[in-house]
């Protein structure tokens, strides 16, 4: 029931996820209640519950982990229009103050006084109900699964990559990384109309399912020097690469993105490994290799949706594996596991 039922993963800490029930939040002016229906794991989920922190963001006090989600209205909040009852959505976790000088520039990824899902002292999405701003709610057409919601959130990361890489029709790119951001990075590339794509990864079974995916080249660079891997992707892709795509954060993979690219190309860091590390940067500063990051997204919701929607990307050959609320704990030790892309919980115990 509703009202007895709020069932939550909750971290208190390094290794300590306890289910819980808790209060059943109420919609506030502009807010939407969300019956949670389905959340993905993503590695920084479980890089709080290994570690009990992430950089700065350090788990202080319990919080509600998932952030990759989506669910169905069950109440509109005063104020909203657009939505009703019943309306299948998916949440960008962001949730920016609206009115510092990046929100009103447009960057409100940047927003200093942002909140996360699944960020201290944000809790996150992995619960029965939880409230969410309207303007961050996306309504799912028919042809949208609540699985494929949730991947927006990562898909989102994939596309403001792509956008920031500057991909437009018939370039060469190399994503380096075939996790879930790689793989997406290189799908949305393909979407965008580029001539060729080369990914790499030191796992086969992540470059097989790669190349099912639609991915023309996949590399394996176990074992192998940055001087080595550029040859493989020159030789594969025909030429240096128009942009790269860094979606491992090893210094390894970076000096390789800087060095395999073509002079006056790109590279767009977008993994997370270590807060520093040794850069080839003479060897970007004379090619005049432009050096760009990014902070998860803006506004990169609706592309997302439609690339989805209208079957430019699909995802339907994505490895995946599916738990319940109730089997949180389980579906974390899954997605530490290398046989499956993307693990699922099913939060919504109604359908």
């Amino acid at each position: 029931q509703m009202e007895e039922d709020n069932l939550s993963a909750v971290l208190y800490g390094k290794d300590d996820l306890r289910m819980e029930q808790k209060d059943i939040p109420v919609a506030k002016k502009g807010e939407l209640l969300i019956r949670v229906h389905t959340v993905s794991i993503c590695g920084s989920d479980v890089h709080f519950l290994k570690h009990g922190a992430i950089g700065s963001f350090i788990v202080n006090a319990p919080m509600v982990l998932g952030h990759e989600s989506s669910g169905t209205v069950e109440e509109v909040g005063e104020g909203v229009e657009g939505f009703q009852k019943g309306d299948r959505i998916a949440m960008e976790p962001g949730i920016p103050c609206r009115v510092c000088f990046q929100c009103k520039t447009g960057s409100y990824n940047l927003c200093p006084e942002a909140r996360f899902f699944a960020t201290p002292p944000t809790d996150g999405a992995l619960t029965r109900f939880i409230t969410h701003p309207a303007d961050f709610c996306f309504k799912l057409p028919p042809t949208v699964s609540y699985e494929e919601g949730a991947l927006l959130e990562p898909l989102s990361v994939a596309v403001y990559a792509c956008r920031r890489a500057g991909i437009t029709v018939g370039q060469r790119v190399l994503v380096l990384g075939a996790g879930p951001i790689g793989l997406f990075s290189a799908l949305v590339a393909l979407s965008h109309g580029i001539s060729s794509v080369a990914i790499t990864d030191i796992n086969d079974g992540r470059l097989a399912l790669a190349k099912e995916c639609g991915i023309h080249h996949a590399i394996n660079v176990r074992g192998l020097s940055p001087s080595e891997v550029r040859e493989q992707v020159v030789a594969a892709l025909g030429q240096e690469p128009d942009a790269s795509i860094e979606c491992t954060g090893v210094g390894s993979s970076i000096e390789t993105a800087i060095t395999t690219s073509h002079s006056g190309g790109v590279v767009v860091l977008v993994g997370l490994a270590s807060a520093r590390c040794d850069l080839p940067i003479l060897a970007a500063a004379c090619r005049e290799v432009d050096l760009k990051a990014i902070f998860r997204y803006k506004n990169c919701y609706p592309t997302a949706l439609e690339l989805v929607s209208s079957k430019k990307i699909d995802l339907s050959k994505l490895t995946k594996a599916h738990y319940s609320l109730e089997q949180a704990r389980e579906a974390f030790e899954r997605s530490q596991k290398a046989d499956v892309v993307k693990v699922f919980i099913r939060c919504d115990n109604t359908r």
